[in-house]
């Protein structure tokens, strides 16, 4: 999967939990944090992506995850290994 799919696949998924954010201000570069997510919120962000995605990873892979890119390779590199196995 591409970055930029998975991208596309998380921003679905924090538009949904956070319905009052401006599509716009969503960037790669964003913390969750910095677009009002509390803790609860991201991680619905993430397990809603995971789930959309077909994976199933262990919530402490995300444990330093500092911003959405973090979120994205992480979801990245976990589907090039269930590929590849």
């Amino acid at each position: 999967m591409s970055k930029e799919y998975v991208f596309g696949i998380v921003k679905n998924a924090i538009m949904e939990v956070l319905p009052d954010v401006n599509p716009e201000m969503i960037t790669i570069e964003k913390a969750l944090k910095d677009l009002g997510a509390n803790s609860i919120d991201r991680m619905e962000v993430v397990t809603m992506s995971m789930e959309e995605l077909g994976l199933k990873i262990p919530l402490m892979s995300f444990a330093q995850v500092s911003n959405i890119e973090g979120l994205v390779d992480v979801l990245v590199e976990h589907s090039l290994n269930t590929q590849n196995n």
